[in-house]
């Protein structure tokens, strides 16, 4: 448990690309954290306080999260039961006495939004504000290194239209969350109940990004625009499921439907520092 005057944060991802950066972050800044993991032998070293369990064995959450009063919660790795596994969590969270829930969602949640997996963060969002639970919601646009991975190979291939993404870096996901969660371990409640929407600092298209990634890196990057039809056509060969290929394609059709041009001020607002753009990542990278 925490100490009398330090609430007891837990991270779970803490083996991923923004758990992991919050709980070094947490660590960096002398906050005790207990690091929810489900392989103990994949933990970091200077990690004191783990617990294995997953979002779905409700047992060995409520244990895992007994005695913590400040909850991240990175949203599940993408699955066909990923809400139900949520709801298990959450369900969990609430047995041990968790206070408060930090949440990664997505940009434009709604059981509409044309981004599939968008939904089932919302139905997520929605078990969070009903759980009796304080919560703060932070809704990610996709995030900017997306965009310079699948252009690995020389193209961003897609039905993304002109539309517009004001993508943001993991980086700055996880700097905001480490913010709020030094806030709340703090005492402060100016994040209960807040919703922020986590951009960049600018919206591009997939045209600009393409340019973009081939001036910085000297790697000819070019976007192929395809149709609806060509986008499920070109993935056909893949061995997913159906929802696995919804969600890749209504990846870019969320940006083409301009759900996406977003540009915010909640990344600079929480970590004082300016969002880092595409062009900056690639620079860093």
């Amino acid at each position: 448990m925490g100490t009398v005057n330090q609430p007891l944060i837990a991270v779970t991802g803490a083996t991923g690309k923004i758990g992991g950066a919050v709980a070094e972050m947490l660590c960096e800044g002398g906050l005790e954290a207990r690091l929810l993991v489900r392989d103990a032998c994949r933990a970091p070293g200077w990690a004191q306080d783990v617990a294995v369990t997953g979002y779905a064995d409700r047992a060995t959450a409520i244990e895992a999260l007994t005695g913590v009063d400040i909850l991240f919660m990175v949203s599940a790795a993408e699955s066909e039961d990923r809400l139900e596994q949520h709801l298990t969590f959450i369900a969990a969270a609430v047995q041990a006495g968790v206070k408060h829930v930090v949440y990664t969602s997505f940009l434009g949640a709604s059981p509409q939004a044309t981004f599939t997996l968008a939904r089932t963060h919302w139905s997520t969002e929605q078990a969070l504000r009903d759980s009796g639970m304080g919560c703060t919601l932070l809704r990610d646009s996709f995030y900017t290194d997306f965009f310079i991975d699948i252009a690995g190979e020389g193209s961003i291939t897609g039905p993304a239209g002109d539309g517009r993404v004001g993508a943001v870096a993991r980086a700055d996901v996880a700097a905001s969350a480490a913010a709020i969660l030094k806030d709340l371990a703090a005492g402060e409640r100016c994040h209960d109940g807040v919703t922020y929407d986590l951009t960049g600092p600018e919206a591009f298209t997939m045209e600009e990004a393409a340019r973009t990634i081939t001036e910085v890196t000297d790697r000819k990057t070019v976007y192929h625009e395809e149709t609806v039809e060509e986008a499920y056509g070109s993935r056909a060969h893949y061995d997913v499921p159906d929802w696995q290929k919804d969600a890749w394609v209504s990846t870019y059709t969320a940006i083409a439907a301009g759900e996406l041009d977003v540009v915010s001020d909640a990344v600079e607002q929480l970590t004082g520092r300016r969002p880092l753009s595409l062009h900056d990542l690639l620079v860093k990278s």
